[in-house]
């Protein structure tokens, strides 16, 4: 005799991927991404005041809240109430959509972010996932979606009607070109190694440890790749930075040239568009840098030697983590390092980080096609260490000083030219019995 079941299970399956939510459940995601976004915003430009100020010596914000955190909604609600000037000639529709062409895209690239597994909503029986949607180009989606905020800064620049707001914006496009290129060639090797470009796979498969079998040692190393593929993570940091516009790299609003750039003529709430969009980017290469190059949302050891560390809601605090050390990165930079100069920031784009990303691509991509056609494994092991090697001389040569040439002295009598290098520098030093030059020079007041 056949037993009937009593009840049939109503839950759905633990895992129903990303695309199946209820309509509430997408607008739930939507409402805490947003609100993450805001809060994470106003903690970073608090945190920010408070560790240059620790690393100068100074006491930083410590007024209003406990230990100053509500300094920056201070701030916000001043930027609020304060006059909103529109400068005479300019583009007044440009002006107006510059800074919300800027604010959009940057609340838009978290949409494929993966902060977690698959978790149960409390109070409810719903299973969803805590990512808000995945793509097979998922990548590719964040980086176009970038790059499209870079317009809301050149459009500003130039509808404000002036030369510093205008030469600012040119700085920004030269930048976003320079680096966005260094920057997707460092994805592609993470793309050979995951096989894929959706987010949610490149932390699936960085979950595996792999093993390196040398001269017989089996040595374990993480499956991060910011250890396997560890010239694209220095790479990609150091084009995320420039893409963001933050310093050493923040020429577009150098203070001591352009008098604030692009925002120069910029006051009031667009202000403070422009201000929440560059920090939400700063937290958006952070989050990018931390799914495909630190495992994303998985546990780091020794923690993950626990078996719950990658499951419920403890990820997003893992993930968090991971990306407040790149935030904590972006503000050590800019209470250390002086602004580089223009042409050297051109230079260490197209010169050095294109060229030893491009090398670096053919080696990895020579290393996976051997591996797959040897039988052998160490084969492959004395590859990978081959190209570890070459690697390690690729990043070491970055950072050695170049040899400077000779300037060669003026002939006597010969007219100075200050951009005969490319670079305006000043004239050399003569002694007093070179009348005639220190005449000239001085003829041109």
């Amino acid at each position: 005799m056949m037993s009937i079941p009593l009840a049939l299970p109503l839950a759905p399956p633990p895992d129903a991927g990303v695309g199946n939510d209820p309509w509430w459940v997408v607008g739930l995601k939507v409402l805490l991404i947003f609100v993450f976004l805001i809060v994470l915003t106003l903690f970073n430009i608090w945190w920010e005041r408070r560790v240059v100020a620790y690393m100068q010596n100074r006491i930083g914000p410590n007024v209003h809240g406990p230990f100053g955190l509500l300094q920056s909604l201070a701030d916000g609600m001043k930027l609020m109430f304060k006059e909103d000037l529109m400068p005479k000639g300019v583009d007044k529709f440009v002006y107006v959509a510059a800074p919300v062409i800027v604010s959009i895209p940057a609340f838009l690239t978290f949409a494929v972010i993966p902060f977690g597994p698959t978790v149960k909503i409390p109070f409810t029986d719903t299973y969803t996932r805590l990512q808000l949607t995945d793509l097979p180009v998922s990548v590719l989606y964040v980086m176009a979606i970038a790059s499209i905020g870079i317009y809301g800064i050149v459009l500003g620049g130039w509808s404000s009607n002036s030369t510093y707001s205008l030469l600012g914006g040119l700085r920004s496009s030269a930048q976003m070109i320079s680096y966005e290129v260094a920057m997707g060639l460092a994805l592609v090797t993470v793309f050979l190694f995951a096989g894929s470009m959706s987010t949610s796979d490149i932390v699936a498969a960085q979950a595996s440890h792999q093993t390196l079998n040398l001269f017989g040692a089996h040595i374990p190393i993480p499956g991060w790749y910011a250890v396997l593929l560890f010239p694209s993570f220095v790479i990609y940091v150091i084009s995320m930075i420039g893409e963001t516009n933050r310093a050493p790299f923040d020429l577009p609003e150098a203070e001591g040239e352009l008098v604030a750039g692009f925002l120069t003529e910029y006051s009031s709430m667009k202000y403070a568009m422009f201000f929440l969009a560059e920090y939400i980017n700063m937290a958006t290469v952070s989050a990018l840098a931390t799914t495909l190059f630190l495992g994303g949302w998985r546990a780091p050891w020794p923690i993950s030697i626990w078996d719950g560390a990658n499951s419920g809601f403890w990820p997003v605090l893992w993930f968090v983590g991971k990306m407040m050390c790149f935030i904590f990165m972006y503000i050590w930079l800019r209470g250390t390092l002086p602004r580089l100069r223009y042409d050297q920031f051109m230079k260490l784009g197209w010169k050095i980080l294109i060229p030893v990303s491009l090398g670096w691509i053919l080696l990895i991509a020579t290393v996976r096609a051997v591996g797959r056609e040897v039988d052998s494994g160490n084969q492959r092991n004395y590859l990978l260490v081959a190209a570890g090697i070459v690697a390690a001389i690729a990043v070491i040569s970055m950072f050695l000083p170049q040899k400077k040439t000779d300037q060669t002295e003026p002939v006597e009598g010969e007219e100075f030219d200050a951009f005969a290098g490319g670079f305006p520098v000043p004239p050399p030093l003569v002694d007093s019995t070179s009348t005639d030059v220190r005449s000239k020079e001085g003829s041109r007041g």
